[in-house]
């Protein structure tokens, strides 16, 4: 991202078992709110801040830029970038298989349907106009395909702007590595979105992969 003359912020969030999504998601809005007001120092532009994550990462970033209440006085996030995303809908995945395939992640989510519910960025479609890009592997995990999928028809169902770009033959983990070199589509698509917003200078946060 340095090369590419954009700011970039790499933050860390609390784990499971020790610690619940919601304390992850606080640990997040408490990094997008030091970035607003330290960016500068760094040769940041506090007016263009853009959150970015992969999977988890992506749920987390996800959760921050479209839940208005994290930001009583108005987000300062102008995009978010959410590759391979996981936990889209996880109050649906959970109660569909809570006790099953989705039992590892009751340890973040705890056992509670409330806690699952305001914590699944589809809930929140709408509360915040963040723009937002959703990058998706051609063989990531199923279960990314599917909550991908539900979550992109229903914010055109609402009519919410949601960009979309389809990676072939790509797995999970190897949609991270799109960040590695700085010459992948991965790049194109990251900055091109960044430049459709009609931004000049960036201010990017990742939370890393959990």
């Amino acid at each position: 991202m340095a090369r590419r003359k954009v700011v970039t912020v790499v933050i860390d969030y609390p784990l499971a078992p020790d610690y619940k999504v919601y304390t992850m998601e606080k640990a997040v809005v408490q990094a997008v709110n030091w970035i607003e007001e330290n960016i500068e120092g760094y040769g940041g532009d506090p007016e263009q801040i853009y959150i970015s994550g992969h999977s988890a990462g992506a749920h987390l970033a996800a959760l921050t830029a479209m839940k208005a209440s994290l930001f009583p006085e108005g987000t300062p996030i102008k995009g978010a970038i959410l590759n391979d995303p996981g936990g889209l809908d996880m109050d649906r995945y959970l109660a569909d298989s809570g006790q099953t395939t989705g039992k590892k992640y009751l340890k973040a989510f705890t056992q509670d349907p409330q806690v699952w519910k305001e914590n699944s960025p589809i809930n929140f479609l709408g509360n915040t106009d963040v723009p937002m890009i959703i990058m998706e592997g051609g063989n990531t995990y199923p279960s990314i395909t599917q909550t991908v999928g539900i979550f992109r028809k229903a914010a055109e169902e609402k009519g919410i702007p949601l960009e979309y770009s389809f990676y072939p033959r790509k797995h999970h983990i190897p949609m991270m590595t799109q960040f590695f070199f700085t010459w992948t589509r991965g790049y194109r698509d990251v900055l091109g979105f960044i430049e459709e917003q009609g931004q000049s200078q960036k201010a990017v946060i990742g939370p890393s992969v959990q």
